[in-house]
């Protein structure tokens, strides 16, 4: 396992179409380690093959019982109800958009050895879901956003939040 850099938001590589995965291979064990350890190493929720510079339809997302689930080939199947909330992105640091997602997702993949997997999850999860497939088709969050703000202005904003309930 190998930490990767991730890259930033200016990549041209960010901005491709990700090619599907045929070979469950090594070299594809390898590249889901790689995920994995540097998500863990970023403390993020997410990470897509692209953002470390492999243009391959693979992403790593951290579930709410802290599992990570690898998705290789992932398409949403079905999804249902609407959240709105902040979001980050670990190519894009220090920087969070409000973006609306499903509330609920469906992901159907293959594992590393190319058996089938189906995902059902909520909330947070249902978004890094959508968050990482976006990235699988060049596209980041901030361009569903209406504008980014910083970290202080996102503190801020709980913050006044806080205190008027």
């Amino acid at each position: 396992m190998m930490i990767r850099k991730i890259l930033q938001k200016e990549d041209p590589a960010l901005h491709k179409v990700c090619h599907p995965v045929t070979s469950f291979d090594r070299k594809l064990g390898a590249l889901l380690d790689d995920l994995t350890a540097t998500l863990k190493d970023a403390q993020g929720l997410g990470l897509a093959a692209p953002q470390i510079g492999i243009l391959r339809r693979v992403c790593v997302v951290m579930d709410e019982d802290e599992q990570y689930l690898e998705l290789v080939n992932p398409v949403i199947v079905s999804q249902e109800g609407e959240q709105e909330g902040f979001e980050g992105c670990l190519s894009l640091t220090g920087m969070y958009g409000i973006v609306k997602r499903p509330m609920k997702v469906t992901v159907k993949a293959q594992d590393r050895h190319g058996n089938p997997v189906e995902y059902e999850r909520e909330g947070v999860t249902a978004r890094c879901f959508c968050h990482e497939i976006e990235h699988l088709d060049g596209h980041m969050y901030y361009e569903r956003a209406g504008r980014l703000f910083t970290e202080a202005e996102v503190d801020e904003m709980l913050q006044k939040a806080e205190e008027e309930a």
